[in-house]
C-alpha cells in the first residue's frame, strides 16, 4: 500500500468513524452521565465481541478498499475499482456494518438510553445515505456490474451463499 493513501485511510478514520464512534458518543452522550452510570460489567464480554468483530470487520474493509478499490473510504477519494471480494461477497455494506457493531458495544457497555437512540439514527442515517447516495453512484459509475453485484448481494445482513466475480 502506498504510504499516502495509508495517511489518507488513517486521516479519514480518525476524522469520521472517530467522531461517530467516539468523540459524540463519550463526550456528548456518556460523559455528561457518567456520575450516574459506570459500565456495565456483566456486558462487557458481549460488548468486547462486539467491539472486536466490528473492528476487525472496518480494517478488512479498508484494506479491500486500498488494496482491491484503489481507493480509501472517504466519499471524496472513492475506490477507483468495484470492490467485491472479501466481506463484500456477502454483503453490499460491510463497513457500515462493522461501524454499527462498534456502536452495539458502546450501548451494551454503558447502557445509556441516549446512547441507543444514537446508534439507531446513526443507522437510519447510514440506510439513507446507502440508498439515496452510495447506490445511485456506484450504479452510474460502475453500470450493469454493479446491477448484477446489488441483484445478487443484501444490502444489509449477510448472504450465505458468496458472490462469484465471475458472474459480474
Amino acid at each position: 500500500m502506498q504510504p499516502f493513501l495509508a495517511f489518507k485511510i488513517l486521516l479519514f478514520t480518525a476524522l469520521v468513524p472517530g467522531a461517530v464512534l467516539f468523540y459524540i458518543p463519550y463526550y456528548w452522550l456518556v460523559a455528561p452521565s457518567a456520575s450516574l452510570q459506570s459500565p456495565k460489567l456483566l456486558l462487557a464480554l458481549p460488548a468486547g465481541v462486539c467491539f472486536i468483530l466490528g473492528t476487525a470487520i472496518y480494517l478488512r474493509c479498508v484494506w479491500d478498499f486500498a488494496i482491491e478499490g484503489l481507493g480509501t473510504p472517504a466519499p471524496i477519494d472513492p475506490p477507483k475499482k468495484l470492490v467485491i471480494t472479501g466481506l463484500y461477497r456477502r454483503t453490499r455494506n460491510p463497513m457500515f456494518q462493522g461501524v454499527l457493531l462498534l456502536l452495539l458495544a458502546e450501548c451494551l457497555l454503558f447502557a445509556n438510553p441516549a446512547l441507543l437512540v444514537y446508534a439507531l439514527s446513526i443507522a437510519l442515517l447510514f440506510h439513507i445515505a446507502v440508498v439515496f447516495h452510495e447506490e445511485p453512484g456506484l450504479s452510474s459509475r460502475f453500470g450493469v456490474s454493479y446491477s448484477e453485484y446489488c441483484r445478487k448481494v443484501p444490502r444489509w445482513g449477510f448472504a450465505l451463499r458468496a458472490f462469484s466475480s465471475d458472474a459480474a
